[in-house]
């Protein structure tokens, strides 16, 4: 096995990575801007009213994006498995 195989498992390793983790992020980040303009508009500082509507965005976000991560995730899976032999030898 070469280096380029080995950075190219670790670029897709990594892109897969990043692309199963963006929903989530984007949705916490954009919860988290909305809720700290609300409490710079209020001067409300209760540290549970930051948490819990970025828990429940991010829970939401899963659910509806859990069946494409997993997708993505197979697929990298199956690509890896499937091309084990090559690695190997």
């Amino acid at each position: 096995m070469n280096e380029a195989v080995i950075l190219e498992i670790g670029k897709d390793a990594v892109l897969t990575a990043l692309s199963m983790a963006a929903p989530a992020l984007i949705v916490g980040l954009i919860v988290g801007l909305v809720i700290s303009v609300f409490q710079a508009a209020t001067q409300i500082q209760e540290q549970t009213l930051t948490f819990v509507p970025k828990i429940v965005a991010i829970l939401l976000t899963l659910v509806i994006f859990g069946p494409w991560m997993l997708r993505v995730g197979r697929s990298f899976a199956q690509r890896l498995l499937l091309n084990l032999h090559t690695f190997i030898g």
